[in-house]
């Protein structure tokens, strides 16, 4: 088999004849196939020529059959004690953070699970800092999961650069580096799937995104990922409903922080009604006030964001900014093969916009750009999403201010709602002292 570290904690195939010890990968259930990786039904018809069952719910981390076993080492924290977790962050929490990153600490301590609801900007990933540095310190297995790639990708250089002595696992798909156990890893939750009763704390970002909201295969994954005695930290600026009413229902235990790091308040959300948009797009035109708004931004070199809600709009889009004369944007979207170079041109300042689907709703960050949302009434934007999107803007302390303006056709309710969260948390923030 190998090397047995890439078995400690992990449910993965045995290479070789049935014969090889480990549990089947399928199992008989209620007269159907019932995976044991990701423990979805095998519908009837998901066969090999051979009528041999197979799981498709997981197929993209490699093919499970009736005729698989899976084996497993029981994770043995085989990590060497290091002073303070290997924390050599030098930076300093405000003292909100601070009182936020106590609080996760002491429960953290305790084992207990629980959420972190902190505004977009409010400086989440310093906050864990301390509970992270201690649970390392203790010499327990840590994962750090996000639903999103670029979450990841944005976030192992800074936990690498501020837990330095802490060597760190980065997974996702198609990764370049091959797996290595780790003390800490940084993975997206769909490679969660390949790990069982790992991990001592999981540490869960951006717990309401897209792919992970609602989505039961997931979330298993999440509570077969983590130890029996173990616990979990779910860090969001959006909570969904489920979540709330847990929250509401003392079923999980909250932290909240209505103020960004730098003490300034949420941009708010400004609608402009944009009739018949698109039609004015297929006869290569924006609304004008988005127009002449670019037009603006270009002529003060002004970076900005410009989000719509269909991959099949973003060509028409900025053939049209381009025409106005605006040559130094490109476009974005999750299947772009070259979307992580892209963001990283437009953080360099080689890129002045980006036309985007909400692939770029979370996750990411640049020190001064603008906000512009074409559609923001089409379903494709939730409430969360438009309040993640408004996030982009004021996140840095030199430039803690800025646009954020949906185009609409009309003012629907999840804009209003979007509208009134950002004003709710913004009345919070007040109460700390915030400034507008």
């Amino acid at each position: 088999m190998g090397d047995a570290t890439l078995w400690f904690g992990r449910r993965l195939p045995v290479p070789g004849p049935a014969t090889q010890p480990g549990k089947p990968a399928l199992v008989a259930h209620h007269q159907q196939w019932r995976c044991q990786r990701c423990q979805q039904v095998v519908p009837p018809g998901d066969e090999l020529p051979e009528h041999v069952p197979y799981c498709r719910q997981c197929l993209n981390l490699g093919r499970l059959t009736a005729h698989t076993k899976l084996y497993t080492i029981t994770e043995p924290n085989r990590f060497s004690r290091v002073v303070d977790g290997g924390l050599t962050w030098q930076g300093h929490l405000s003292d909100h953070q601070q009182r936020a990153a106590q609080e996760l600490l002491q429960r953290v301590r305790h084992q207990e699970s629980q959420l972190l609801w902190a505004v977009t900007g409010a400086g989440k990933t310093e906050i864990v800092y301390p509970a992270l540095a201690w649970a390392l310190a203790q010499g327990w297995r840590v994962a750090w999961a996000s639903p999103r790639v670029d979450v990841c990708l944005e976030l192992a250089p800074r936990l690498a650069r501020d837990f330095a002595a802490i060597p760190q696992a980065v997974l996702y798909g198609g990764q370049p580096v091959p797996y290595a156990y780790r003390q800490l890893t940084i993975c997206t939750t769909h490679q969660l799937l390949r790990f069982e009763h790992a991990f001592d704390l999981v540490i869960v970002d951006e717990v309401d995104a897209f792919p992970l909201a609602m989505n039961p295969l997931l979330l298993g994954a999440i509570d077969r990922a983590q130890k029996p005695q173990g616990c979990r930290l779910l860090l969001t600026a959006t909570p969904d409903r489920q979540l709330q009413r847990l929250v509401a229902h003392h079923q999980l235990a909250v932290t909240y922080l209505p103020l960004r790091y730098h003490g300034y308040l949420l941009p708010p959300l400004t609608v402009q009604l944009a009739w018949r948009w698109r039609e004015q797009l297929t006869r290569g035109k924006l609304p004008a006030a988005l127009m002449r708004r670019v037009r603006r931004y270009h002529h003060q070199q002004q970076c900005f964001l410009l989000f719509v809600p269909h991959v099949a709009d973003l060509a028409p889009v900025v053939q049209v900014l381009r025409r106005l004369g605006l040559t130094d944007g490109t476009t974005v979207h999750a299947q772009d093969p070259d979307r992580q170079a892209k963001v990283q041109r437009m953080r360099d300042g080689d890129l002045t916009y980006l036309v985007t689907t909400t692939i770029l709703e979370r996750g990411v960050t640049f020190p001064n750009v603008m906000v512009l949302i074409l559609g923001g009434d089409d379903p494709v934007f939730s409430t969360a999403a438009l309040v993640q999107i408004a996030g982009r803007v004021g996140r840095h302390r030199d430039h803690p201010r800025g646009d954020v303006v949906s185009y609409c056709q009309s003012q629907t309710l999840t804009v209003r709602r979007a509208q009134r969260m950002i004003v709710q948390l913004n009345r919070r923030g007040r109460q700390l002292g915030g400034r507008p």
